[in-house]
């Protein structure tokens, strides 16, 4: 029987998507998700509770299924998306990685993170900052990313923001 996932590897795998996302590795970085995956990242109801229902509240961002996480990156990379024409530099860190609950087959996983980016546009830079919970799965003898929500703690947002972004 496979063993749980450690903290070592949540954190490599954590790098690893932050890695791919500021190196625009969009291929590399969907082949960390699960096909039937779920990418959300609540808006707030008020200034301490966010939304917890994707499908009946507002969101900032909500893809499931890494089709339309496929179909975002194809808008990038065509240049249709002029939101992200030119794409902004970024820098994401990721920090205080914990495993909340893990077995063999899967993980619930927390972190924190800041995206330092620089918006060529504008020619200004902002950080996003926030939580991330990562629900992990095996997949043979890797582990993908089934669900990640982005919890943004400073959701005013002075430019564009994307999957890229946070």
């Amino acid at each position: 029987m496979a063993a749980p996932l450690t903290r070592a590897d949540a954190e490599e795998l954590l790098y690893r998507e932050a890695l791919y996302l500021d190196r625009r590795d969009w291929d590399a970085w969907l082949a960390l998700y699960t096909e039937d995956c779920v990418f959300w990242m609540p808006a707030w109801r008020d200034e301490t509770t966010p939304t917890a229902d994707p499908d009946a509240e507002l969101s900032l961002i909500y893809y499931r299924g890494r089709r339309n996480l496929e179909d975002r990156v194809w808008r990038v990379r065509s240049g249709q998306s002029v939101a992200s024409t030119p794409l902004p530099r970024s820098v994401h860190a990721v920090t205080n990685v914990l495993i909340e609950h893990a077995d063999a087959a899967s993980a619930d996983v927390a972190a924190s993170f800041t995206v330092h980016r620089w918006d060529p546009r504008s020619e200004r830079q902002h950080v996003f900052f926030g939580t991330y919970r990562h629900r992990l799965v095996r997949d043979g003898d890797e582990w993908r990313i089934a669900a990640k929500t982005i919890t943004l703690m400073n959701d005013v947002i002075p430019t564009v923001v994307d999957f890229y972004s946070i």
